[in-house]
């Protein structure tokens, strides 16, 4: 058998801080005899350093397109529009099989060169849950800006901080008034995370999840204040809101966070809005009056890169010794096979 290569990429995304693989995990990873490659990265939470020290071999940000044709490259989130064939393995969240903005010209890349995309968020067991994931963090993040957000707290741009401090800034202070949170999606990861935020702000959020979804009681959602959605669909459901719903007179919401981000996509829950929102202006108002105001920011868990960041690679990195085997790898690789079917894309041939 090959031995494993993987080549840890440097993100293009000025606000990705996160990494897939901790230094402490790439050790692990050497040791047990995968060679790593690092790209240098000035804003990765982990300084190269530390990476070096942990065996792994250094390389230039952005080298990964002339890296050995069996490395696998790794990375999180989008790449570069250059170049036009992607001929490696890749390993990150592409975004492409729910006919996201741009997906077809990524997958005809991919086809155009003869590589693979190894997509994270189809990286799953036998029964269809995911392996490894920022879903906690998301929600927790998630419910966090909705919370400073109303109580007029948040702050612009955004800039990464430690769960501590984000912790002290959500606790209620004197004046503070009492709000209502709901929580769609509330029993999985992100609905998780996004109800410990909630309680860490002194708020006990209303949890909806498949019961509730199914009719659901549109009413009863907009006589809330705050509304936090981490649901990810998977099939076409009716929208929880639509524009109408933003006109409603007795609407009471007045803040939206978006965990999931589906903007584009024909699965999107919530569509109401055509973009997301940045670190450097995070908030979008929709309504003036009575003010009805959106997040969607698409990289939340970057803003607590140590704590993801360590929770994911701990997913993550036991799983990667037995890449380009069947099981969870192949059923990702097949979900990219069937993707370029479906969009109509030959398939460049590439095996685990």
């Amino acid at each position: 058998m090959t031995e494993l290569h993987l080549w840890l990429r440097h993100e293009v995304r000025t606000t990705e801080r996160r990494t897939p693989i901790v230094p402490s995990d790439a050790r692990r990873l050497v040791d047990s005899g995968v060679t790593v490659t690092v790209e240098e990265s000035p804003q990765r939470i982990h300084p190269l350093q530390e990476y070096e020290a942990a065996g792994c071999r250094v390389a230039p940000a952005g080298s990964w397109v002339s890296a050995p044709p069996a490395a696998v490259v790794t990375g999180l989130k989008e790449l570069p529009d250059e170049p036009a064939e992607l001929t490696h393995r890749h390993v990150y969240f592409g975004h492409a099989y729910k006919g996201q903005p741009g997906a077809g010209d990524l997958l005809r890349r991919f086809a155009a060169g003869g590589g693979a995309l190894f997509d994270l968020e189809y990286l799953v067991d036998d029964s269809g849950r995911r392996l490894a994931a920022f879903g906690f963090w998301a929600g927790y993040l998630g419910a966090a800006l909705a919370v400073l957000q109303h109580r007029g707290r948040l702050a612009a741009p955004l800039t990464p901080t430690s769960k501590d401090e984000l912790d002290a800034g959500l606790r209620p202070v004197a004046g503070d008034e009492e709000f209502t949170a709901l929580v769609i999606g509330a029993l999985g990861r992100s609905g998780r995370g996004a109800r410990l935020a909630f309680l860490s702000a002194g708020v006990e959020a209303t949890p909806w999840d498949l019961a509730e979804t199914r009719d659901l009681d549109r009413r009863a959602l907009l006589a809330h204040d705050v509304l936090v959605n981490a649901v990810l669909a998977t099939t076409p459901v009716p929208p929880f809101l639509r524009e109408q719903d933003l006109d409603a007179p007795d609407r009471r919401l007045r803040t939206v966070c978006d965990v999931t981000v589906d903007v584009g996509s024909p699965l999107n829950v919530l569509p109401v809005y055509d973009r997301v929102t940045e670190w450097t202006d995070p908030v979008r108002r929709l309504r003036a009056r009575p003010p009805l105001d959106l997040i969607a920011i698409d990289n939340l868990p970057s803003l607590l890169p140590r704590e993801s960041s360590a929770d994911f690679s701990s997913a993550l990195t036991p799983l990667l010794p037995a890449f380009g085997t069947d099981g969870a790898w192949g059923r990702c690789l097949d979900r990219f096979h069937r993707a370029q079917r479906e969009l109509g894309i030959k398939s460049g041939g590439v095996e685990g």
